[in-house]
């Protein structure tokens, strides 16, 4: 039997998309891809002062970097957690969705506003 290699992501990668994986749950942010399990991020939000909204959480801005980093999406897709066309249009597989960075509860906190 072969043995499944493991996927490391550094943290601004994990955060990045722990960030996708929430956008995907929130209908306002996201639309499931037709005969997949694939979600196509619809919106992806913007930072006021310190923080930004990301679905019912609020991220400190700091967290979210990684959504305007090339880089990291360079190695996600690379990963296949996000679709190659991530210049195009905003694509989480299966695999992403799917995939624990273990900070799931880590960084965010519900939003009071």
């Amino acid at each position: 039997m072969a043995q499944q290699k493991k996927v490391k992501l550094n943290p601004l990668q994990s955060k990045t998309l722990v960030l996708l994986q929430i956008l995907a749950k929130d209908a306002d942010s996201s639309m499931r891809v037709d005969d997949s399990e694939d979600v196509k991020i619809t919106r992806l939000p913007h930072a006021h002062g310190n923080h930004m909204h990301v679905g019912a959480y609020v991220v400190a801005s700091k967290d979210a970097s990684g959504l305007s980093n090339d880089a990291v999406w360079v190695v996600l897709a690379r990963k296949g957690f996000v679709r190659e066309n991530w210049k195009d249009e905003i694509v989480i597989t299966a695999e992403g969705l799917a995939f624990s960075t273990g900070l799931e509860e880590k960084f965010i906190s519900t939003s009071d506003h």
